[in-house]
């Protein structure tokens, strides 16, 4: 006869396996283990790094830990997955790249998002931006340009079992109105000037976090805060270079400012 003091220790085994295998620890078996905590240090270390731009001694936890659940690896091309985890930025096809990890961790920091929150991304690429808001927040929507790369994001995100997020093909100047006002926005390919209808589509007391300046030049990492009245507070945090912002809008600026 098995004995209650047995039972009752079998009962943990059985609670603490499935704890291992909850969301928290979702991909914590998948051979990138040791690549993973590496990664996690790599962006404490840039952190610390970059404090005399940012101001910050540290990125809020939940977010790091939201970095180092989601299988980097997932959202690259099969023969760059040696370097999935390394702190630096990829190619992932059509001129695109998928994020460096700390600018991640850093940009999705700066929202300051939390469970309830449903937030805007403009320029899915990957998929793997996205994927780290999934497991804060209440929902994600995303808007690619590229086709190709939406496609093969949306394919990716609901093969890991992301089901809060949803991904929309087109041109991400003119947001998502469908879904407005959003608690947060981030914007991750640097337009010259923030468009007006991604403004438009904060709610008050929300902040959007965009890369703004020249395709390939000096670009800076923002905040943009919505006061309650509807004003703009921006907040400079430090240089970046990402791939330039496109979509109708944005060529419309570039030719009205060409006259």
């Amino acid at each position: 006869m098995i004995q209650l003091k047995t039972i009752t220790s079998l009962c943990f085994v059985v609670v603490a396996l499935l704890l291992a295998t909850s969301s928290s620890g979702l991909f914590a078996r998948d051979g990138y283990e040791t690549e993973r905590r590496e990664m996690i240090a790599a962006i404490r270390e840039t952190v610390d790094e970059t404090r005399s731009y940012t101001g910050l001694d540290a990125l809020d936890e939940q977010v790091m830990q939201a970095v180092a659940a989601v299988p980097r690896h997932e959202f690259v091309p099969r023969d760059l997955r040696f370097a999935a985890y390394l702190n630096s930025a990829l190619p992932i096809g059509e001129g695109q790249t998928i994020s460096q990890p700390y600018i991640v961790a850093l940009m999705t920091h700066l929202m300051g998002v939390d469970g309830d929150s449903a937030v805007l991304e403009i320029g899915t690429g990957s998929g793997y931006q996205a994927a780290v808001l999934a497991r804060l927040v209440r929902h994600v929507y995303t808007i690619e340009i590229i086709e190709t790369l939406g496609r093969r994001a949306e394919d990716t995100l609901e093969r890991l079992g992301f089901d809060n997020v949803t991904v929309k093909i087109g041109d991400g100047y003119i947001g998502w109105e469908e879904h407005a006002p959003f608690d947060a926005i981030i914007v991750t390919a640097a337009p010259e000037q923030v468009p007006q209808p991604l403004i438009d589509q904060l709610k008050p007391g929300a902040r959007m976090v965009v890369p703004v300046g020249p395709a390939f030049g000096y670009q800076t990492l923002q905040v943009l805060e919505k006061q309650q009245n509807g004003d703009i507070r921006e907040t400079d945090i430090l240089p970046v270079g990402f791939v330039p912002f496109t979509g109708e809008g944005e060529r419309t600026m570039e030719i009205q400012g060409s006259e």
